[in-house]
């Protein structure tokens, strides 16, 4: 027997939901049961349509600001800044709840910051995809690891063409525009490819490359932002591609190579604290 249509959408919205944000699909139902009410009132579906829209956008806004910060902290959890030396590549990362860490890797960031900005005045550290704020084991797709609130991505500096440092980075979300291995630099993207492990270089293969040309990579501000936090005593682990820690002259043994397993680190640092 199938499932009716409004039946089989709403288990579908309430599943994206959930894996996208954690509390998006619990938002969901909650303005389902509302619109019961605007359904009385309300005669036009766009009408409707639209009332649902800005009834979840309003609710799922309120949840996020007023009622996960501090049910996150029971978990363990903290939201990294919004605003300021430290933020987000991309704003949407805090609006899908992507930028929760553990006490810890929040403080080692920060203070690596504060550091980082003594060297240079005025610059800002982007973070990209930390963590969901509740249950260790949850997923963060497309992640294999970011489950527990002790790993975070942080996006490479970047100058323009003439040579002036940028805030920004070639790929909207911080991922798949890769500084790619030059002649005599390892290369495992290919030695990963050749093994059969497709999904390594994969994002590359799907993220707009147009910007790259505008770009170039900050070797110099990167490689010291890696060895700031490579210092911090809770950080056990940073991931970065082979032939980067190569060219970056990165000594520390916490810089480690993250195995075929995983997708390609030439586009962003990967911390993780014990």
């Amino acid at each position: 027997m199938r499932l009716p249509i409004k039946i089989l959408v709403t288990i579908i919205g309430f599943a994206l939901l959930t894996i996208l944000t954690q509390v998006g699909g619990i938002v969901f139902l909650l303005v389902i049961g509302i619109q019961v009410f605007v359904k009385t009132r309300v005669q036009s579906t766009g009408a409707r349509y639209f009332a649902f829209a800005g009834v979840y956008i309003v609710l799922y806004s309120i949840v996020s600001i007023l009622v996960v910060p501090p049910l996150a902290q029971k978990f363990g959890r903290v939201p990294l800044p919004m605003y300021g030396e430290v933020r987000p590549l991309n704003i949407v990362t805090c609006i899908l709840n992507r930028h929760y860490v553990r006490p810890m890797l929040r403080e080692a960031v920060l203070q690596s910051a504060e550091t980082f900005r003594k060297q240079y005045p005025g610059a800002v550290v982007n973070y990209l995809d930390g963590c969901l704020p509740f249950y260790n084991g949850f997923p963060l797709m497309p992640h294999l690891s970011h489950n527990d609130g002790r790993k975070l991505d942080i996006a490479f500096f970047y100058m323009n063409v003439a040579g002036k440092p940028q805030s920004d980075a070639p790929s909207w979300i911080g991922y798949g525009v890769c500084e790619r291995p030059r002649a005599g630099e390892e290369n495992y993207p290919l030695r990963c490819r050749n093994k059969g492990y497709w999904q390594y270089g994969i994002l590359e293969q799907i993220v707009p490359q147009g910007k790259k040309s505008q770009f170039i990579f900050d070797a110099q501000r990167t490689a010291f932002l890696v060895n700031i936090l490579s210092k911090q005593s809770s950080v056990q682990k940073i991931f970065i591609e082979p032939h980067l820690k190569m060219r970056l002259q990165l000594t520390s043994p916490k810089v480690r190579y993250h195995g075929c397993q995983a997708v390609r680190h030439d586009d962003h640092v990967h911390v993780q604290i014990y």
